[in-house]
């Protein structure tokens, strides 16, 4: 009797894990399926998605940021400047624009750059002057294309460089041009324009020559995650001579700790051999002879986003 309800007991148990194999293999089939959905559904609603954003116009996205840093001291005697009081704020903002249509796509774009410093010692100094502008960069720029394929464009580009707050707009450059786009990711733009020309305003004491040449523009903007980036190269190539030419690459660089607020990189380059001549601080004694030294700036500080 004993082997019996043994031999049952077995019997019971083994019918029992079959059981469960199975409902643990028809779950997991289960959850394959389900999986799949998931991603045919996020598929379906990202196109959705794209579509109402076309429908809405022109996508604007914007941020920046704000770099802060402030000290004073008072008889503080193991300073070797006891009596001191100085700062420095720099603020970099990106603000980037674009419509995209069946046929044709505008984007615009605006970077701003601007830095105060003080230093003021009393035991030096006969006036506080405060807060002096030491940074003063503004660039704004308008892309046009002509869809000819999903990828390339004919294409019309205007950029305007130069000061915002000091010298305003002395100098400044303006380039007109027209030529071939290339999108090949999503906004990512790399373009071409042969035919171009830099016209180039400044004031009487300062000498600056306009000249016709080729443009190049490559601008990348994109959001994974909590990071957003943006980087923009320009490129101005003289046909009158190697020493009109000139390029500026700018880079940005946020990541999100709370809501719309938190950590900023912002670094950039040039070279422009006119603006190195016509320096206050320079005395070459002239354009061919100037030494056409690496520009750069960096700033890192809170961010935000808008």
């Amino acid at each position: 009797m004993k082997k019996i309800v043994l031999i049952i007991a077995v019997l019971f148990l083994s019918m029992s894990l079959f059981a469960q194999t199975e409902d643990k293999e028809a779950l997991k089939t289960e959850l394959s399926d389900i999986k799949s959905q998931i991603k045919a559904l996020e598929k379906k609603a990202s196109a959705v998605q794209t579509k109402i954003d076309n429908l809405y116009g022109w996508k604007v996205s914007a941020f920046g940021s704000i770099g802060v840093n402030l000290s004073g001291f008072n008889n503080w005697y193991a300073n070797s400047k006891p009596n001191l009081s100085e700062g420095n704020i720099n603020i970099v903002h990106d603000v980037y624009a674009k419509l995209n249509r069946e046929k044709y796509f505008w984007l615009s774009y605006l970077n701003l750059n601007l830095g105060w410093k003080k230093s003021y010692n009393k035991d030096k100094d006969t006036k506080d002057k405060g807060f002096e502008n030491k940074t003063d960069i503004f660039k704004l720029g308008s892309l046009f294309g002509y869809k000819l394929t999903e990828k390339f464009s004919l294409s019309a580009l205007m950029e305007y460089r130069g000061s915002f707050i000091k010298d305003f707009a002395d100098p400044s450059f303006v380039d007109l041009g027209v030529g071939m786009a290339w999108n090949p990711v999503k906004d990512c733009y790399i373009v071409v324009n042969p035919l171009s020309y830099e016209f180039i305003f400044s004031g009487n004491e300062k000498t600056y020559k306009s000249s016709m040449g080729a443009k190049f523009l490559a601008d990348y903007t994109r959001q994974i995650g909590k990071i957003n980036f943006k980087t923009n190269v320009t490129a101005f190539l003289s046909y009158k001579s190697m020493d009109l030419s000139n390029w500026t690459w700018t880079n940005s660089f946020s990541y999100t700790l709370w809501k719309k607020i938190g950590l900023g990189f912002n670094f950039g380059l040039r070279q422009n051999k006119q603006e190195a001549f016509n320096s206050k601080i320079t005395s070459y004694p002239s354009l061919k002879d100037t030494d056409n030294k690496l520009q750069s700036f960096w700033m890192f500080g809170l961010s935000y986003t808008l």
